[in-house]
Parts: structure tokens; C-alpha cells; sequence
């Protein structure tokens, strides 16, 4: 991101900072979870609520704006445990590096992009939200090892290689919506890591070429 717009965006955003934002969300979205299960009928019509949906933004239910952030990534007991631990330790990691005011302005930005493909399309959700932020941790720390189910080590770069294949496939047999809300969600990635990203890429196809070569 441009170093003067960054850095603007940055001093009027002071106001709007929410330190361990994303410790916040995750709360948020076990608490709804944990709603939907232990009493359904009450958490899945909180659910209907909260959701990014343009027809009920129009009737000024505006605190969907807002909300559509703590609608649970899964439905599953066993994998929210390690979805909602997994966009903690990824929050957390950037929030670090970053500082709390550049952490928010990534994620209001990612927000922002959500909800005018939800204005455009009708309906959009914070999935791909959630995403953009482990693409922008893998592409800083593309190395780091996380064990897959517990057991397999696996570094970032390869998770994120094989979700952007997953985003790609989407993209090309997708609808129009779902192209408009790929790349409306993924903005604050280009805007904060696009160049560490390219790096990222252009290391791996060198590794590639020069183990090829030494066959």
C-alpha cells in the first residue's frame, strides 16, 4: 500500500482502533455457535439476524453491517474448535507485527469489500474474510509449519497455494457473484502484502526451476 495513503488512513483510523480486535470475533462466533447448539431455535433465527443480506440492509437493518463478522466459519463441534483457535492465532500473529491501528484498517477494509459485493450481488458472508487473513499471514511468514489435523506439518505456503487453486477454480466456474465477491474479499490482501506476495511466488517457481535443473 502507498506509504502516505497508509500512513493517512492510519492517523484518521486511530479513533476506530480496536485493540485484540480479532480475539473479539472470535469470542463473538463462539458464542453464537454455542447458541445454535444448545438452543437452535433461539440461535439459528440470531443467526438470520446477523447475516450480510442486502434486501434487510435496505430496510435499515444496519447492524448487519457490522454483525455479519460473528457468523461461526462451521457448523461442525469438532472443527470450530480448530477454525476459531486457527483465525485467533492468525489475528493475533498480524496484530503483532502490524500494530492494532494497521490490523483494523486490514480488516474494516476486507469488511468493506464483503459488503459491497453483498450491495452488488445480494448476499455475502465473512468466509472469504476470513481467508484473506490467512493468505496475508502465509505471505509474511510463508515457512511457518502448522500441523494439519494435529499430526502433519505442513508449511503456510502450501495451505495458501492450495486455497488460492481452490479461489481460482471457484473464480473461473463460478457465477458472477462469486467472482465479484472473490475479489472484492481479497483487496486488503493486495493492498497490505501484494508485494510481500509476489516475492512469495517468485521464490517458488526459482526453487522449482533450480530443483528441476538439478535432476
Amino acid at each position: 500500500m502507498n506509504n502516505k495513503i497508509n500512513f493517512d488512513l492510519e492517523r484518521k483510523l486511530r479513533h476506530f482502533t480496536i485493540p485484540n480486535l480479532m480475539q473479539y470475533i472470535v469470542i463473538g462466533q463462539g458464542i453464537v455457535f454455542v447458541l445454535m447448539m444448545i438452543w437452535p431455535s433461539v440461535g439459528f433465527q440470531f443467526l438470520r439476524q446477523i447475516t450480510l443480506d442486502r434486501t434487510q440492509i435496505l430496510h435499515l437493518q444496519l447492524w448487519r453491517l457490522i454483525t455479519f463478522v460473528l457468523v461461526p466459519p462451521s457448523s461442525s463441534p469438532l472443527f470450530i474448535i480448530f477454525a476459531l483457535y486457527f483465525y485467533y492465532f492468525i489475528g493475533q500473529g498480524l496484530e503483532r507485527l502490524w500494530g492494532s491501528t494497521r490490523f483494523c484498517l486490514f480488516y474494516y477494509i476486507g469488511m468493506l469489500g464483503a459488503i459491497v459485493a453483498a450491495m452488488i450481488t445480494g448476499y455475502a458472508d465473512n468466509s472469504f474474510l476470513n481467508l484473506s487473513l490467512f493468505f496475508a499471514y502465509a505471505a509474511l511468514w510463508p515457512d511457518e509449519q502448522l500441523l494439519l489435523f494435529m499430526i502433519i506439518p505442513v508449511k503456510m505456503k502450501y495451505l495458501a497455494i492450495f486455497d488460492a487453486v481452490l479461489f481460482l477454480w471457484q473464480f473461473i466456474v463460478g457465477t458472477f457473484s462469486t467472482r465479484i465477491t472473490i475479489i472484492l474479499s481479497l483487496v486488503n490482501v493486495f493492498l497490505f502484502v501484494g508485494g510481500d506476495l509476489s516475492r512469495t511466488i517468485r521464490n517458488e517457481i526459482q526453487h522449482y526451476k533450480m530443483r528441476r535443473n538439478w535432476r
